[in-house]
């Protein structure tokens, strides 16, 4: 069942994403050749606190860490360590967090150094078939709607498609109903009403769509070690459209410049 959120709690989901956006921005300076990913994560982690949200991933089936950062061949879910960023480096930073038990999930890829126009290319591409799925994301529309119109871009371009991961609702909890796929047929699921809210998360790899789960039991990587991208917004349909709660100017020149 896909709920419906009434203005309270909406109003809530607004304010954590505005404090996500908050944190994305001040996070984005440090990432940087030399930083190691569990280094961001401790710092993502104390702007979580300082900002007085709450980390809905640490704790989550045990995971330990306030972000999951994929670097590279991961696609999502990396576990922060001691890997040290180089250039060269894509790195996928993903965030949800809740202010007063609503939540907003949040996803960015950076590159660490001059990034070539083939990864530019791609990274774009992404971000463009995000921004076609939430186009859809309106009152009398399917959810079939949005998952082909993210797969109709990225397909466009060549690109691969992840399609054991995907995005989902969201509200109290950080995954709700339904499972937003990014492969799909228009016209085809539930019908979308003003309340709803999801996490629009396209996941894309340079290479096949194949993906393996490592031994840690959460990094997903491609199987064929092509290059994987990821980006995610959180968004609420409304009777005047998509309001997208994940999205102010700095953070996303820095994303959007890749």
């Amino acid at each position: 069942m896909i709920t419906i959120k009434n203005k309270a709690s909406i109003r809530k989901m607004e304010q954590a994403g505005s404090l996500l956006v908050e944190m994305f921005e001040e996070v984005t300076p440090l990432i940087k050749a030399g930083l190691t990913t569990l280094e961001l994560d401790q710092a993502i982690e104390a702007l979580i606190k300082k900002k007085g949200l709450e980390s809905r991933t640490k704790g989550y089936m045990g995971y330990a860490h306030a972000s999951c950062i994929s670097v590279n061949d991961e696609v999502v879910h990396g576990v922060p360590s001691g890997r040290v960023l180089k250039d060269g480096d894509l790195i996928k930073v993903d965030v949800c967090a809740s202010w007063r038990g609503y939540c907003a999930d949040m996803a960015r890829s950076f590159y660490v150094g001059t990034m070539p126009e083939d990864v530019a290319r791609f990274v774009e591409n992404a971000q463009r078939a995000l921004n076609k799925g939430i186009e859809q994301a309106v009152p009398g529309n399917r959810l079939g709607d949005i998952s082909a119109a993210i797969q109709k871009e990225i397909e466009a371009d060549g690109y691969g498609i992840i399609r054991d991961f995907a995005g989902h609702g969201i509200g109290k909890q950080m995954h709700e109903a339904p499972e937003i796929l990014n492969v799909g047929q228009a016209g085809e699921g539930p019908v979308l009403r003003a309340g709803m809210a999801f996490a629009i998360e396209p996941m894309t790899t340079m290479g096949a769509h194949t993906v393996y789960i490592t031994d840690d039991g959460w990094t997903v990587k491609t199987a064929d070690k092509s290059l994987a991208t990821h980006v995610e917004d959180t968004v609420v349909i409304t009777e005047n459209g998509p309001k997208i709660l994940t999205r102010t100017t700095a953070a996303d020149a820095a994303s959007d410049a890749l």
